[in-house]
């Protein structure tokens, strides 16, 4: 399953005094494709949480190729190669206006139950939403 997310441009607050975005705001640009992916499949995550799930990250990786600079216009691939489970793995490729590759990532993600903090299997809601959109996408 790949989806690629809307453009969006780097803004100057994300850049240090070089005009390089920040490393650590990538993590923020993967969550912003997380929850573009999970809008796409017609989840929103402010339901999940009122229905006592939590998908907290635990485990992400980031290869940086180039730099990414203010005013670029990135956008990013997510991939998710395999049915959630008690995760889900995402990887992604972070893309700038010219199609040249800026990095590429992976984050593991657990589906967590919010009052006891044990990981749960992936509720059936999200799980058939990624099953029909698999079907639909194919």
């Amino acid at each position: 399953m790949q989806y690629t997310t809307k453009p969006f441009l780097v803004r100057y607050y994300e850049t240090d005094k070089m005009g390089i975005v920040h490393h650590s705001n990538f993590l923020r640009y993967l969550e912003i494709a997380r929850l573009e992916w999970l809008n796409k499949l017609g989840l929103d995550y402010s339901e999940i949480e009122k229905n006592g799930i939590i998908l907290p990250v635990v485990d992400i990786n980031i290869s940086y190729k180039q730099p990414a600079r203010y005013g670029d216009n990135l956008k990013i691939q997510v991939f998710v190669k395999n049915k959630p489970k008690v995760t889900i793995d995402f990887e992604y490729k972070i893309i700038n206006q010219l199609n040249k590759l800026i990095c590429v990532a992976k984050t593991k993600i657990c589906f967590l139950n919010e009052k006891t903090r044990k990981v749960v299997r992936c509720p059936e809601n999200i799980l058939n939403n990624f099953i029909i959109w698999t079907i639909n996408s194919n």
